[in-house]
């Protein structure tokens, strides 16, 4: 088995884990022509915005039917909206009539990936036709706690189907009930993993900053092909409860968002022990209600950081050029960079059987138990859902099989098995991985490139997947920042900072200067398909 075919191995083997808005429901061709000026709000974050609103100059219902109008116009381009919230105006409304700001969101339109559970009058459904109908009676703990910190809900963000777990072959964007999601830099390529509508969104400056959810790539990864920062926290720093599962061990929500800063105060929204997820009980005395007092533009001076060069590097051209104008822009801002400072794991952890069981083992239990408790005609279990999609081939299959849903529900690993591959994972991706090139070269973080330039859009084949920053920290649960650091013929790629858990001051702290010092970040420019890279 070749590296590459390794690394598709080990994260596409089983799982790479209101109104609708797409205007087609199967490949979503963009119109010919679309308004996608800009607009007196665009690129301002939310620092920006409340100091606009404590000045009387704006306020949440005008700023909300600003990125209604702005979905209405550019998201026939994208089909990064699933639905739009018929709340949105009233919730916005309502905050202005409130008086004194809710909390440090208050009155900023943010869009959730359609994972997340919201008690009002959108739809839940991982993108799947099998789910249309679904309104949860209670908000999953981050919405909630995003609504605490006066957020608008603005709308559910497409996604790969299931968190990309319907199919063996990749489609990054495509959902049976959204359609494809469109790069907004070239709208032939792809948005990549399946938190892509809440990637777009945010590019495309149709809301302020949204939700992503991770198990391998998903939050990096588009935020990388969509030139915004993404953050997956620790699992445990974020609560998933009323959250659509994926594989838990390695699970986390965290935020999407055009600036470090914005991504910072969005973090400390969501943070805190769930109720309904016991892994949140491990984040007491390790959460912050406050990430941007660890955001210093000088934050890089003296950092130690590793370059880990063995399978992080090589797989793209353009990904290592920009990586390498990175690192230069992080030692000119006064970092000790340690090059190479290898995970000793790294390509066990690409080609690893044990992730496979228990992707496998997680998964099915998880989405059986979701599916057996939500309310509403659906299918209750993995094997009505393969059958409903059978019956409905037609819509559901049209492009991608559900060879991914068939393996897992074929798979029959014991809780022995199961237990000990994952004490596998994580002593490789751990205490033998990114702890242990940490300890040795005495680092603050690791630093790479988070993905290739992102590659053309092809349903009928797969997209092709050429390599990743993302499998160590998902198979450890530890954080990963990814932020934008450069262009490759137009196409955006980031740079992940990794570190062990917990340490998302750090990362938040180097993220933020190497931003600041680089000044990557460019609005879209919603080229169309043409011949050549």
């Amino acid at each position: 088995m070749t590296h590459t075919e390794g690394i598709r191995a080990t994260r596409r083997s089983v799982l790479a884990l209101g109104t609708a808005a797409a205007a087609t429901p199967w490949l979503g061709t963009a119109p010919a022509r679309a308004d996608t000026g800009g607009g007196e709000f665009d690129e301002l974050g939310i620092t920006e915005l409340r100091a606009l609103m404590d000045r009387g100059r704006l306020d949440a219902e005008r700023l909300t039917r600003y990125y209604l109008e702005r979905i209405e116009r550019i998201d026939p381009l994208l089909h990064a909206v699933i639905e739009v919230s018929p709340d949105a105006l009233r919730e916005a409304r309502r905050l202005d009539a409130g008086g004194r700001p809710r909390g440090p969101l208050h009155g900023m339109p943010v869009v959730l990936k359609d994972l997340v559970e919201t008690a009002d009058r959108m739809h839940t459904t991982a993108g799947s036709l099998a789910l249309e109908g679904l309104r949860p009676a209670r908000d999953a703990t981050v919405a909630a706690r995003l609504r605490a910190a006066g957020a608008v809900i603005l709308g559910k963000a497409n996604l790969s189907e299931w968190a990309g777990g319907l199919s063996l072959t990749h489609h990054a964007g495509w959902s049976a009930r959204g359609g494809q999601t469109r790069n907004p830099y070239k709208l032939d390529r792809s948005p990549n993993e399946s938190s892509s509508g809440t990637g777009v969104a945010v590019a495309a400056n149709l809301c302020v900053a949204g939700i992503g959810t991770e198990t391998n790539g998903s939050i990096i990864d588009p935020s990388s092909a969509n030139c915004v920062v993404g953050v997956k926290p620790t699992v445990g720093l974020v609560g998933r409860g009323g959250v659509i599962p994926g594989v838990p061990s390695q699970d986390s929500v965290g935020p999407m968002a055009r600036t470090v800063r914005d991504a910072a105060i969005m973090l400390g929204t969501l943070v805190g022990v769930d109720a309904r997820d016991p892994a949140t009980a491990a984040s007491r005395g390790h959460s912050h209600r406050d990430y941007t007092r660890f955001l210093d533009a000088d934050g890089l001076r003296g950092a130690r950081i590793g370059v880990p060069r063995t399978v992080y590097f090589g797989y793209s051209d353009h990904a290592d050029e920009i990586a390498e104008r990175a690192i230069a822009v992080m030692r000119a801002a006064g970092a000790v960079v340690v090059d190479p400072a290898d995970i000793p794991t790294a390509e066990q952890l690409e080609d690893l059987p044990g992730s496979m069981v228990v992707q496998a083992y997680e998964f099915k239990r998880a989405l059986n138990t979701y599916l057996a408790a939500a309310g509403g005609e659906h299918p209750r279990d993995l094997r009505e859902l393969i059958a409903f999609n059978r019956a409905h081939a037609d819509r559901e299959l049209r492009y991608a099989r559900q060879d991914g849903l068939e393996t897992v529900e074929r798979l029959d690993f014991s809780q022995r098995e199961y237990e000990e591959a994952l004490a596998v994972n994580r002593r490789l991706s751990r205490a033998e991985g990114i702890d242990a090139v940490l300890r040795r070269h005495r680092l603050d973080a690791l630093v790479m490139p988070t993905s290739g330039p992102p590659a053309k859009i092809d349903l009928i084949r797969g997209d092709t997947y050429g390599g990743g920053a993302s499998t160590p920290a998902a198979l450890a649960g530890y954080p990963a920042v990814s932020v934008p650091a450069g262009f490759a013929f137009g196409l955006p790629v980031g740079v992940t900072f990794m570190g062990t858990a917990w340490s998302e001051p750090v990362l938040l702290r180097l993220a933020y200067a190497y931003e600041r010092a680089s000044r990557v970040r460019r609005a879209p420019t919603y080229r169309a398909a043409d011949v050549g890279f």
